[in-house]
């Protein structure tokens, strides 16, 4: 091959990478506005993300994939642990986090910001970012009839438990979240009709529940992840 062939090459290759780049680039930002839905960036979303940058939440928390990676993630944070779970641990991190390894400070977050954060993060959650972060991604596992190995019990109803996210706030046989109550033995306490009840209208059980309804469960999801728990004793 000549230098000048290599040279044409080189060139073709540039140029042909340089347009693709840059042909993405600009149909990424026309498309900015629909993605992040600009059109719900309310005074109030605004005023959540000043109150999340005042209280520096990024040197610990990631969002959009930018900040620190000591606490969870919080891109979804709402699709997680609902609004009122939100607002519990600003207000009670001592509370929220007592049996945590990793603590949040008490910030003395007043209960306006409180408010302007549970928007902000209700917006951020809507972004249509390509279905990130992972851990909290729609098509992970979310079919019951993948199945998960939790201690001996083989079961739909642990596969849907754990792809939808239950076990970030719950543990079983001491893995998983500490925020909610272990359910190891939850089957002792609740048969399996008030487990699946709850699972829908946490607060139609208990009124300060700080579990948010789950909605995103079908109604034969719940009934196997109903039929799982019930049988934990």
């Amino acid at each position: 091959m000549t230098k000048k062939t290599a040279f044409r090459i080189f060139l073709v290759g540039t140029l042909s990478s340089g347009a693709l780049f840059l042909g993405l680039t600009v149909d990424t930002h026309r498309q900015v506005a629909a993605l992040s839905h600009a059109d719900r960036l309310s005074d109030r979303v605004v005023a959540g993300k000043r109150a999340f940058e005042k209280y520096n939440c990024n040197d610990c928390h990631t969002i959009l994939g930018f900040g620190g990676y000591y606490a969870p993630d919080l891109t979804r944070v709402v699709q997680r642990v609902g609004d009122d779970g939100v607002r519990y641990r600003v207000k009670s991190p001592e509370l929220a986090f007592a049996k945590s390894v990793r603590k949040m400070p008490q910030q003395q977050v007043s209960p306006e910001e409180i408010e302007d954060l549970v928007a902000f993060f209700n917006w951020v959650g809507q972004i249509d970012n390509g279905d990130w972060p992972p851990q909290d991604s729609r098509k992970k596992l979310t079919r019951g009839e993948q199945r998960l190995s939790l201690g001996a019990a083989v079961s739909p109803g642990a596969a849907v438990f754990q792809a939808k996210g239950c076990m970030n706030c719950h543990s079983l046989h001491g893995v998983g979240g500490t925020f909610g109550p272990a359910l190891d033995t939850i089957g002792r306490r609740m048969t399996v009709e008030q487990i699946e009840h709850y699972i829908h209208d946490p607060k139609s059980v208990n009124p300060n529940a700080k579990m948010p309804p789950q909605t995103e469960l079908s109604e034969r999801e719940r009934d196997e992840v109903a039929n799982f728990l019930g049988n934990l004793k």
